[in-house]
């Protein structure tokens, strides 16, 4: 028994270290502050600061739907907007979209909330058709 406790550990702690990478690698593409990048994953300072060093951590439910959330974004725009930077600039663009109010994408998903991630990916998805 024991040993299918471990592959099961080996298993969980490679999918988060996968979904961390995933992550920060769209922020950076992104081109996002550390306090942005925290703010998107909903975490305290020092969490977020030890699973960016080693990218590895002990993700909850909420983190990995947040971060799920900033997947399907990240892939939503580059269906949307073939242009790999105009994909990566949009999240920082003034969208005159209901959703918006004439905000950017970014200004929305800074209130920390994962509605505000749910719903630019619903956006984004519409969008797509």
């Amino acid at each position: 028994m024991q040993p299918v406790k471990k592959q099961l550990a080996h298993s969980v702690a490679k999918k988060n270290s996968v979904a961390l990478k995933a992550f920060f690698g769209i922020t950076q593409k992104w081109k996002l502050s550390a306090e942005q990048e925290r703010v998107l994953l909903g975490i305290p300072k020092a969490t977020f600061y030890r699973w960016k060093q080693q990218l590895d951590g002990s993700l909850t439910r909420d983190t990995l739907e947040r971060i799920s959330y900033i997947l399907g974004i990240y892939k939503a725009l580059r269906i949307l907007l073939v242009n790999e930077t105009a994909a990566n600039q949009w999240i920082h663009q003034p969208n005159t979209a209901f959703l918006f109010g004439g905000k950017s994408a970014l200004e929305k998903l800074m209130q920390g909330r994962v509605i505000d991630l749910a719903d630019v990916r619903r956006y984004l998805d519409a969008e797509r058709g």
